[in-house]
């Protein structure tokens, strides 16, 4: 089996060999650029950017599944900040259908927020970087590492991602519905 991840990042690429190694034992997996954007905002966003790098991943060679993975922050109502950072994962195969995973989720202090919903940085990584002191804080324990005392790394919430997106493919007896393809989700076409 090869499995082609959308990203360099080291922290997504060994996430996503280590969850296949819990499942399968015969399998390759491969990173690849893709384009993105730097902060997505909303589930929609989110999701669209991790089938997105998903579908270019799959795209690019000759792969059994392509994997997305893209961190956003999601509305939460009652929040403090009104929004939760969550990882969500995107899983496409031959046929270029989807399976969509997300991670638990957390806040980031007001000050991420502000700056990102307002535009005025481009991505969390940034805020956080300069207030860690931690140089590309999103290739090693992620913000949510820094947050917690690395109790929690950015590794984990990226696992969760990529488990629960396995789920229905684990379990296809269960989940014996039509599965939406890339082209309805990005393009919203059958």
């Amino acid at each position: 089996m090869k499995v082609s991840v959308g990203s360099r990042n080291p922290v997504k690429v060994e996430a996503v060999r280590r969850c296949f190694s819990l499942f399968f034992d015969d399998f390759l997996v491969e990173s690849i650029d893709v384009h993105s954007i730097p902060q997505p905002i909303g589930y929609l966003e989110t999701i669209k950017y991790a089938v997105s790098r998903s579908l270019q991943a799959i795209s690019s060679g000759d792969y059994d599944y392509g994997v997305g993975i893209e961190a956003g922050l999601v509305e939460a109502p009652w929040s403090i900040t009104g929004y939760m950072d969550k990882h969500l994962c995107a899983i496409i195969d031959r046929s270029h259908l989807v399976t969509i995973g997300v991670s638990m989720g957390f806040e980031f202090p007001v000050e991420v927020v502000k700056g990102v919903v307002s535009k005025k940085y481009k991505e969390a990584e940034q805020i956080i970087e300069e207030r860690s002191g931690i140089k590309d804080i999103g290739n090693t324990i992620g913000a949510v590492g820094y947050l917690t005392r690395e109790k929690i790394a950015r590794i984990d919430l990226c696992m969760q991602s990529v488990l629960s997106a396995l789920i229905p493919r684990l379990n296809i007896g269960y989940y014996n519905v039509k599965w939406p393809t890339a082209e309805e989700i990005l393009y919203g076409t059958k």
